[in-house]
């Protein structure tokens, strides 16, 4: 893990929310770093003790990071209206949605309301084939 000052950013005041959010993004950064470094100190070894330390410490650090990226949402709006979009988003790439239906979702700061896969009957190329 990079030996950071903890003193780099410090200024005269309390920090805004947004300040904050991008301080704990920062934090976030470290957690997943430590995520990633235990996991290949997992795979370089066959140590059973070892490994099941760093599994116990990668795991707490995964709520760590969890965690932050809660804390990020609450103080920063755009970033929650992101995860919104995105959740959405992500349900429709996985459910074999459109790439249409995906762009659309979220746009208006509304979810979409894309029909389901195969039920969209606008005419394609494929379908006109048929």
């Amino acid at each position: 893990m990079p030996q950071t000052n903890p003193f780099h950013a410090m200024v005269p005041r309390k920090l805004t929310d947004s300040e904050l959010a991008r301080a704990i993004r920062l934090d976030m950064e470290a957690e997943l770093d430590a995520i990633n470094l235990y996991a290949a100190h997992i795979d370089a070894t066959d140590n059973e003790d070892a490994k099941a330390i760093l599994r116990h410490v990668m795991d707490e650090e995964r709520e760590h990071a969890a965690l932050f990226w809660e804390l990020i949402a609450r103080l920063d709006p755009a970033q929650a209206e992101h995860i919104k979009v995105m959740s959405e988003k992500y349900r429709l790439i996985v459910s074999g949605a459109s790439h249409e239906a995906v762009e659309a979702a979220g746009e208006g700061g509304e979810r979409s309301s894309a029909p389901e896969p195969g039920l969209d009957k606008r005419l394609t190329v494929g379908s006109l084939r048929r």
